[in-house]
């Protein structure tokens, strides 16, 4: 677009005869621009969505190759709609004259290797800068990229401790291959969720997932909603679950909020840590919710964040954590 913008802001007498933007209308510009834009837009959701899922249990290279084959014919009929809509719509020939067109053209060797080159390339560096993303958590290899938490830096952040209910048990019903894939399939299932409510994942452990927001206005909403999230994905797979392990997960949460200390850390898997007494007690109040036999428990401090209302958060009175010297007052969240 920019190109053919550019070629005809040149005076008539200075254009380049051989460029393709001579054989270009209005119309065809504008047709092209609309056909690769909807293309592309359908192959980002296909390689993000459909395609994330589908191999996600295959390996990393073999992944990637078939995503990349799959991506390639994609464009490849990309490339179709935008050479047949040209000649039927711009050159005004037969639908048969179209095809001859477009099989002559893209039957050229050198066309061939310098369009599929091309795409391959792209395909597989997209999918190396979402794959690296996606290992530090979104947003988090920019940071390390651009040096943002090389000196420390101390935040207000909503913290959330989230793991398996019943995972004792669970381990004991299913073995140790099987409780593997469970975990995996449970991880899974709840990340997703978390990740599109905008939550910043700070590590796995074992079959805890711990994740963080700053303290905003936006997300003191998105917390709250990452749970509900969470809830429906396993319920939208509760089928699957029963099938495959008899067993459908469910999970307990502690949400604390406060300030905590965000800095680089490591040398061969660099990363971001957070420390600080927010982390503690979130963690501490995770542990409460099996000794008060409730699901979803938080903080009088992220209660009164979130100006949360007696129907949302119902009050457990003061509770003794493990390692805090004062009682915290704690509530079960109605969700």
């Amino acid at each position: 677009m920019l190109g053919w913008v550019a070629f005809m802001n040149q005076p008539i007498e200075e254009r380049e005869d051989t460029t393709i933007y001579t054989y270009l209308t209005d119309g065809a510009i504008v047709l092209r621009s609309i056909i690769v834009f909807t293309a592309s837009f359908a192959m980002s959701y296909l390689l993000v969505f459909k395609l994330k899922r589908l191999f996600k249990h295959s390996p990393l290279f073999i992944s990637f190759l078939l995503k990349t084959l799959i991506l390639i014919v994609a464009a490849f009929l990309m490339y179709f709609l935008v050479n047949v809509t040209y000649s039927l719509f711009t050159l005004h020939v037969s639908p048969l004259q179209a095809w001859y067109n477009f099989v002559g053209e893209t039957m050229h060797r050198t066309w061939i290797y310098d369009k599929v080159s091309d795409w391959f390339t792209i395909f597989i560096l997209t999918q190396l800068l979402i794959e690296i993303n996606e290992k530090y958590s979104p947003g988090v290899f920019i940071d390390i990229l651009t040096g943002k938490y090389i000196n420390p830096k101390i935040e207000n952040r909503i913290v959330m401790f989230l793991d398996l209910k019943d995972s004792t048990p669970i381990a004991e019903q299913l073995g140790h291959k099987r409780y593997f894939r469970f975990i995996r399939d449970f991880i899974y299932s709840v990340s997703v969720a978390l990740l599109e409510s905008g939550g910043n994942i700070y590590q796995y452990v074992g079959d805890e997932i711990v994740v963080s927001w700053k303290l905003t206005t936006k997300n003191k909403l998105r917390c709250m909603q990452a749970v509900i999230a969470a809830r429906r994905s396993i319920q939208k797979r509760s089928e699957a679950y029963r099938r495959e392990y008899g067993i459908i997960p469910e999970f307990r949460v502690g949400m604390h909020v406060g300030e905590v200390t965000v800095g680089e850390i490591g040398v061969v898997k660099k990363d971001l840590a957070m420390s600080g007494d927010t982390m503690n007690t979130a963690a501490r109040i995770r542990t409460a919710t099996s000794e008060l036999n409730q699901k979803y428990l938080a903080s009088r401090d992220f209660v009164e964040n979130l100006g949360l209302k007696e129907w949302q958060a119902e009050s457990m009175g003061g509770i003794d954590l493990k390692g805090k010297s004062d009682e915290i007052e704690l509530f079960a969240l109605k969700i």
